[in-house]
C-alpha cells in the first residue's frame, strides 16, 4: 500500500510519500514514490505515484526515456502542468494496456505538480483512466493511495492563505496518521517544499524510521490529541440513555371520531 499528497496553497506546493510497498505479508520492500524533473529558472515538475509497482515503474522509466532521447513530447518541453498530466495520463494508459491480457490488477495512479515559467504552479491527480482533476480554492490537497486516514487533518487546517511550514507540518501528521493505522504505510518519508515562483524544487527531506523527528512528529501528535481529549465537555445528558422511548406517533384513525349505530 501507498500513501502520498500533494498541497497547493497560494506560497507554493508541499508533496509527501511514503516508499514502503506491499505485496504480501511476507514480501515488504521499499521505493521512493516521488520523483523530480526540472530546470532551474524554467520548469520543474514533482511526480508521486500508487498503485501497481511494474506499471509505475515503467511510466517513470518511459517519462525519463523521453527527456534524456529528446522526445517531441515530454516534461523537459510540455507548456504547462495540464499537458504534462495529459503526457502521464497516457503513458500510463499505454503501460496497463500491456498487461491487460493476464486479468491482474495493474492500474496505477499518479500526482504531478509543478510549475512552468510564466504560467502559475498546480497540482493534478491522473487518474488509471487517464484522465485527471486539480486542485482548486476549495480543494487545495489532493491524496493517492490509502487516503482516509491522513484527511482530517488536512481538511481543518489547509486553506489557500496557509504558510509551507503549516503545509509541511499538516503533510507529516497525515502521513503519520496513515502509518498508526496501516502497516503497509512506512518509511522512509519524503517532503518536498517548492515555493511559488522559485522554479527551484531543492527542499527536498527523506525521513528513515530511524529520525528522531519522526518519532517527535509522532509522540507530539499522539499526546495533544490524548490531551484534547480530555478536555471534551462531558456528557451531561448521558443518563437519558437508558429512558423508555415513548412513541408519541398517533394514527389518523385515532384522531376521528368512532361512528355509533
Amino acid at each position: 500500500m501507498t500513501y502520498c499528497v500533494a498541497i497547493s496553497v497560494n506560497a507554493g506546493m508541499v508533496f509527501c510519500s511514503d516508499s514502503r510497498t506491499n505485496a504480501g505479508i511476507d514480501q515488504i520492500s521499499t521505493y521512493s514514490k516521488m520523483f523530480r524533473y526540472g530546470i532551474d529558472g524554467q520548469r520543474q515538475f514533482v511526480i508521486l505515484s500508487a498503485g501497481n509497482l511494474a506499471t509505475t515503474q515503467a511510466v517513470i522509466a518511459q517519462v525519463n526515456r523521453d527527456i534524456e532521447q529528446n522526445a517531441p513530447i515530454s516534461l523537459a518541453n510540455v507548456s504547462s502542468v495540464l499537458d504534462a498530466s495529459d503526457y502521464l495520463g497516457d503513458i500510463s494508459q499505454i503501460q496497463q494496456h500491456k498487461h491487460n491480457k493476464s486479468g491482474a490488477g495493474f492500474e496505477a495512479s499518479f500526482i504531478i505538480g509543478g510549475q512552468v515559467l510564466d504560467s502559475k504552479h498546480e497540482v493534478v491527480l491522473v487518474y488509471p483512466e487517464g484522465n485527471h482533476i486539480s486542485t482548486s480554492q476549495d480543494t487545495v490537497f489532493l491524496q493517492i493511495g490509502e487516503s482516509k486516514y491522513g484527511k482530517p487533518i488536512l481538511d481543518r487546517i489547509l486553506n489557500p492563505e496557509v504558510n509551507l511550514d503549516t503545509c509541511a507540518l499538516c503533510a507529516m501528521v497525515s502521513m503519520d496518521s496513515t502509518v498508526k493505522s496501516n502497516l503497509t504505510v512506512g518509511p522512509p518519508i519524503e517532503v518536498l517544499v517548492y515555493r511559488a515562483d522559485s522554479l527551484l524544487a531543492n527542499d527536498h527531506h527523506r525521513f528513515d524510521a530511524d529520525s528522531e523527528f519522526l518519532r517527535e512528529i509522532s509522540r507530539s501528535w499522539d499526546q495533544r490529541l490524548k490531551d484534547a481529549f480530555r478536555q471534551m465537555p462531558p456528557l451531561a445528558w448521558a443518563a437519558n440513555w437508558d429512558r423508555p422511548r415513548v412513541n408519541t406517533f398517533t394514527s389518523s384513525n385515532d384522531s376521528e371520531p368512532t361512528s355509533q349505530n
